[in-house]
């Protein structure tokens, strides 16, 4: 009987693992590749910031799930992970309802023999009060793309106005890390982007945006060189960076620090923390933390089951030599995704001694929208390179693209940078529905 190798979660890890195998194991029948998602296309999570602010048009930048496996060897699944048989080799998926809430896809089970666990991660509100009824996050494309839908709702409303009343909106971004400091200035750049286009009742500058961060400084997962600079270009664009100002409550129009300060906001978004998803919390008997995350050992196999693997945000990877995690970052799952690759491969060839995931870190960038980039490259050769302004930013841009080649091949990548270029002179610079 052909190996059966079931992915779950299509996000950046998933979707190249799946996308990989299907070309090597899948379409030489050396194993039947199946990956499961909640939804039918893809976007790179990295990306939700810019559909938020509008600057990028999620239809446009999304792939398809079931064409991709078409084209690469591998099934897709519809359907939401809800448990686990170990003894049984098998996995839970309840029923996938349509917009009027009837049954399209009815729950069932799908058997495997290696199971790999990708779902990534969810923003971590830490329990605090108001936050999950009064702001957004930015896990998936359906949240980004509510936040845009509200966030020009002001401006059409503004617009449509007969008074000479100054129009205004304010924002607030809880947590300074590096999705929070992109929408900002991405929130920025929209500002003035829709005022060019003729909304601009809400004059640029009366778009006010506050960054609020518990700890000491902007970007506290990377490097202070880093942050420095980057905390002093959002200043200079306006934005109101608040550190050592943790949040205690959210309110329908405010948020509220805990040494009492009060930051008036019409929109809100929680950007601090991450966790795994809530049915990951010791499914099946697996080994999990208090975020959530599986435990796994070095080869990525979670601590009690051989079988079942996990890697991205959603897996508690130590790195050897240290008492350091892995971090949730997308280089860590590409780099993972690669290692799995191959592990997978001498899996099914009967090899029991697998390779060890070893993180490398290659570095950090930060887009500031249009206005500047910044971040670091690593390497054995060059050693330690900050970078700053245009060249971040094509080093940055290049990501995406390195992301691309990954999923569809050299050629149609460069013919979606073809599309993408040609496309600048008949779209608005900005999505304004």
């Amino acid at each position: 009987m052909t190996h059966r190798i079931v992915i779950v979660g299509g996000g950046a890890g998933g979707l190249e693992l799946a996308t990989r195998l299907g070309k090597t194991l899948g379409k030489r029948g050396k194993a039947s590749v199946m990956l499961v998602d909640t939804n039918l296309t893809h976007i790179w999570k990295p990306l939700l910031h810019e559909v938020a602010a509008g600057s990028l048009n999620s239809s446009e930048d999304e792939l398809n799930y079931v064409a991709q496996a078409k084209w690469n060897h591998f099934e897709f699944q519809l359907g939401r992970m809800s448990g686990l048989d170990r003894e049984g080799k098998k996995i839970s998926l309840s029923a996938t309802l349509d917009e009027d809430g009837q049954e399209l896809v009815p729950a069932r089970e799908l058997g495997y023999d290696t199971l790999v666990i990708a779902v990534g991660s969810t923003t971590n509100d830490f329990g605090t009060k108001g936050a999950a009824e009064h702001c957004l996050f930015l896990d998936t494309r359906k949240q980004a793309e509510r936040f845009h839908q509200q966030l020009l709702n002001h401006y059409l409303r503004a617009h449509a106005g007969q008074t000479d009343v100054v129009e205004q909106i304010s924002v607030a971004i809880v947590g300074a890390g590096a999705t929070g400091v992109e929408l900002a200035a991405e929130l920025h750049n929209a500002a003035h982007e829709l005022a060019a286009y003729g909304l601009d009742r809400i004059k640029p500058e009366n778009m006010h945006i506050t960054l609020i961060e518990a700890g000491p400084r902007v970007l506290p997962a990377l490097p202070e060189r880093i942050g420095g600079p980057v905390h002093k270009t959002l200043e200079k664009l306006g934005v109101t960076v608040l550190t050592n100002s943790a949040v205690s409550e959210v309110t329908a129009d405010s948020l509220i620090t805990k040494d009492g300060q009060v930051i008036p906001a019409s929109l809100k978004v929680w950007a601090a923390g991450i966790r795994a998803p809530g049915f990951l919390h010791e499914i099946a008997g697996l080994e999990t933390n208090r975020i959530n995350q599986l435990v796994v050992r070095p080869t990525l196999q979670t601590s009690r089951d051989d079988n079942i693997f996990a890697f991205g945000d959603c897996a508690a990877c130590p790195q050897p030599g240290t008492d350091k995690m892995v971090p949730p970052r997308a280089q860590a799952a590409h780099q993972q995704a690669s290692l799995l690759a191959k592990s997978l491969k001498l899996r099914i060839e009967g090899k029991s001694q697998l390779p060890d995931y070893h993180y490398r870190d290659y570095g950090s960038l930060i887009s500031l929208s249009s206005f500047s980039a910044v971040g670091n490259l690593m390497g054995s050769l060059m050693g330690t390179v900050m970078l700053e302004g245009w060249l971040a930013r094509m080093f940055y841009i290049s990501l995406y693209r390195m992301h691309q080649m990954a999923l569809y091949g050299t050629f149609r990548t460069l013919m979606l940078m073809l599309g993408s270029r040609i496309g600048r002179g008949t779209e608005p610079r900005l999505k304004l529905h």
